[in-house]
């Protein structure tokens, strides 16, 4: 599934629930023995790699109604358990579960954070 989205500022999307908007990594042109691949052979594997760019806000949690307490100040804030994946890191993710986008003519990934298997944090990656 392929989805073309026309706006100019990736920093106007919104990422929801326990999904993770990530930039695939440039995949290798040529194998470890020097062979050349043809394009898209890549695509094609099970686990891809990429950097994760958004993430959402995570697992909504019901709201505790507290009738037996009526001092305490009510917030109809809802509130979420975080994700693991944070902005920077590199996740290898499952191709089968990802949703490929096309935003400014580059290719972005939306997957679930159940799709995601490893993650590598460095602080210093984009630096």
């Amino acid at each position: 599934m392929n989805v073309l989205l026309d706006e100019k500022d990736l920093q106007k999307l919104i990422v929801i629930g326990d999904r993770i908007l990530i930039k695939p990594k440039t995949p290798q042109s040529k194998t470890k023995s020097g062979l050349y691949l043809p394009p898209g052979v890549n695509e094609n594997e099970k686990v891809q790699i990429g950097y994760v760019l958004k993430v959402g806000p995570g697992y909504p949690i019901p709201s505790i109604n507290d009738a037996d307490e009526p001092w305490k100040n009510r917030t109809e804030e809802p509130k979420y358990v975080p994700l693991q994946p944070k902005e920077g890191d590199q996740a290898v993710y499952l191709q089968s579960n990802a949703i490929e986008i096309e935003f400014n003519n580059e290719k972005y990934i939306v997957v679930p954070q159940s799709a995601i298997l490893l993650l590598l944090r460095d602080d210093g990656l984009f630096e």
